[in-house]
């Protein structure tokens, strides 16, 4: 099956075509560094991570940009309100967002342009839609005529004729002439204070919708193949990102638009006001292993609303656990013709799920009926190393866990252990056998029945 995404412009699922053949450029709406990252933030991150993961898998050669958004009316009112410099407040916040991103085994991207490092090419974007006269000066700044945009809207599904003037365009706080009309560049005023640059199209500093048409266009070209995002940032900035971009070189700016949803807390949208808003931080400070998060972050369809509560958080870790310690026992185990008939057929239903726009659900309940399987049958080798493969994907850490050991590795007294609960086992003297386990839990030992008899590893310490 050809790998396919369900693409926000046209509404429907097509054939991934990349612009040249085995590469993809990707950008991705990165964070706005005012505030440590929201769980909700990381779904898009981590979504991006599995996008980026299984183009690699699939063998294309992969660019990916992720843009750092280190100027806008937070971060600047942030700084103000500490008394800082914004190049400081903001690389307080930048530096947890990368160590949040190693923690969820995030890939990094080839590129993370920062906002205040392309002040040029924004410029020069800006004077090319007012030499088009798509932009005028207003006010308070230079904005965007988006009467001047025909399918402004169109992206989003909208009839700009009804919407009430500036009921959903207006994002920012900025003044202007037309009430639906964007922000390109904000004139300085007293509340930026010391954060400006003296260009050509005048002191100030830019808007957040031209950062990222810049930014793309600069490391990925006037038209690049993915754009990821959050299905929040659909309107106004996708399609604004749209009409600048296009009204600018007149070229058609992305080929695919993949957007997941929202993620929900108990069934809500995450909100202060309703105690359930929790940063990665927060979760790992209530003793959550991160790749649980990650995991439960991966295992809805990223096109589907996911609701993260803490049962489900602790299933998921119950999931990894188990995906690892299944991949550990297959490191000693022994190969058989059912095992590879198996293996053959679970790459083929992991992959057929994955081409079907990334459908992780399909994806991941053919990895368990292939577990439960596998256990039934035995496996070795071939199994361990198909399971590191599709986390190639997963990126769970699934080698990482601590190895599974037999019988004869076992040192003279642990292995005597062993043996005489193996015997009481025969004897179906489950008392004895219980009390073994029991002794052996005490001292850091855990144990494993399976078709090819106890397996042992060392309980992993808190």
């Amino acid at each position: 099956m050809a790998l396919r995404f369900f693409n926000t412009l046209t509404r429907k699922k097509e054939v991934f075509r990349p612009i040249k053949p085995g590469h993809a450029g990707m950008y991705n709406c990165g964070p706005t560094v005012y505030d440590f990252a929201h769980i909700g933030n990381f779904r898009a991150y981590v979504f991006a991570d599995l996008l980026r993961r299984y183009l690699l898998y699939k063998g294309f050669r992969v660019r990916q940009v992720m843009n750092i958004t280190d100027v806008d009316d937070k971060t600047i009112k942030g700084s103000r309100k500490e008394g800082i410099a914004l190049k400081e407040y903001t690389k307080r916040y930048e530096k947890a967002f990368f160590e949040d991103l190693d923690r969820l085994n995030i890939q990094r991207a080839e590129i993370y342009p920062r906002a205040t490092e392309h002040i040029k090419e924004m410029v020069t974007l800006v004077r090319t839609l007012l030499n088009k006269g798509i932009a005028y000066n207003g006010n308070d700044g230079i904005y965007y005529d988006i009467s001047k945009f025909r399918d402004y809207g169109r992206f989003a599904g909208l009839d700009l004729k009804g919407l009430k003037a500036g009921a959903r365009v207006k994002q920012d706080s900025y003044d202007k002439e037309r009430a639906n009309d964007f922000a390109l560049w904000k004139f300085w005023d007293k509340e930026d204070g010391d954060v400006f640059w003296e260009t050509e199209i005048g002191k100030g500093r830019p808007g957040w919708h031209i950062e990222c048409s810049a930014m793309s266009m600069k490391y990925l070209g006037k038209t690049f193949d993915i754009h990821t995002g959050g299905v929040d940032l659909i309107f106004p900035h996708h399609q604004n990102e749209i009409a600048q971009s296009e009204g600018a070189t007149g070229k058609r700016f992305v080929r695919y638009w993949l957007h997941n949803e929202h993620l929900l807390v108990n069934g809500k949208k995450m909100s202060k006001s309703l105690g359930n808003f929790h940063t990665l931080r927060d979760l790992l400070e209530r003793g959550y292993d991160p790749m649980a998060i990650r995991y439960l972050l991966l295992s809805a369809h990223y096109r589907q609303k996911l609701d993260l509560t803490f049962k489900s958080l602790d299933a998921a870790g119950s999931s990894v656990q188990k995906l690892k310690e299944f991949t550990g026992r297959m490191k000693k185990g022994k190969d058989n013709e059912n095992s590879r008939k198996l293996v053959k057929k679970a790459r083929k239903g992991f992959e057929e799920a994955m081409d079907n726009d990334l459908d992780m659900p399909k994806a991941l309940a053919v990895l368990f009926d292939f577990v439960r399987d596998i256990n039934k049958t035995g496996g070795g080798r071939e199994v361990f190393d198909f399971m590191l493969d599709i986390d190639r994907v997963l990126g769970l850490g699934l080698g990482e866990a601590e190895e599974w050991k037999t019988e004869k590795e076992a040192e003279p007294k642990l292995r005597k252990m062993l043996r005489e609960r193996e015997k009481f086992r025969k004897e179906k003297n489950w008392k004895e056998a219980d009390r073994i386990r029991d002794m052996l839990g005490k001292q850091g030992i855990v144990l494993e029945d399976t078709e090819r008899g106890v397996m042992w590893k060392k309980a992993k310490r808190s």
